[in-house]
């Protein structure tokens, strides 16, 4: 007799549903299935862990109260992804200082990066440095980027999604969307030069 395959959870329009009957454990299954995603974007976007927590945290309880209106027209992740991005953009209008990233957040990133933990395994303090002063550069080089610019890198480089996943969570064509990531990665490239040479 073959061994019994546990059944998978219930798919996102099911939780939807449960959820917009005000069922708060389909809604945190939900935000269990994309918390992480969404928190990495946003802080991708921020480079800072309490304001991609706050934001994500701000996102899912936005999302709740306009959960009625979901009518399924995108899948539920792109739905909350647009209203996490849309937070982030204005937060960062509203941010008159930029932070700088901390060498807390530098070691937190390391750490949970699998390429980067890969790249460093041997962990010697010179090739550590080195990577630090090249995420340094890289994040400082993302923070010149335009929000919007920021965002599409963020959302298709580090997150993985397509242009037309990207073209409903920025809500744009994909022609706009490959446009937005041509432009983008040519700035990254220019302004990591020296850097890279």
């Amino acid at each position: 007799m073959p061994a019994e395959v546990p059944a998978p959870g219930p798919d996102d329009i099911t939780l939807v549903r449960r959820a917009q009957k005000e069922d708060l454990a389909a809604y945190d299954e939900l935000i269990r299935r994309y918390q992480q995603r969404i928190y990495a974007t946003l802080y991708h976007m921020t480079s800072n862990h309490e304001d991609a927590n706050d934001l994500t945290q701000e996102a899912f309880i936005k999302a709740y109260s306009a959960l009625k209106s979901f009518k399924g027209d995108s899948s539920f992740y792109t739905w909350v992804y647009r209203i996490a991005v849309n937070k982030t953009i204005n937060f960062l209008k509203q941010r008159k200082n930029r932070y700088a990233m901390s060498l807390d957040d530098l070691d937190f990133s390391a750490e949970n990066d699998p390429d980067l933990v890969a790249l460093i395994s041997d962990k010697t303090p010179r090739r550590a440095a080195g990577l630090a002063e090249l995420q340094e550069k890289l994040n400082a080089a993302m923070q010149k980027l335009s929000e919007q610019h920021r965002m599409v890198v963020t959302l298709h480089d580090v997150q993985g999604l397509s242009h037309e996943e990207i073209g409903q969570i920025m809500d744009c064509n994909v022609g706009t969307v490959r446009s937005r990531l041509f432009y983008a990665r040519q700035q990254l490239q220019g302004f990591l030069s020296d850097y890279l040479k």
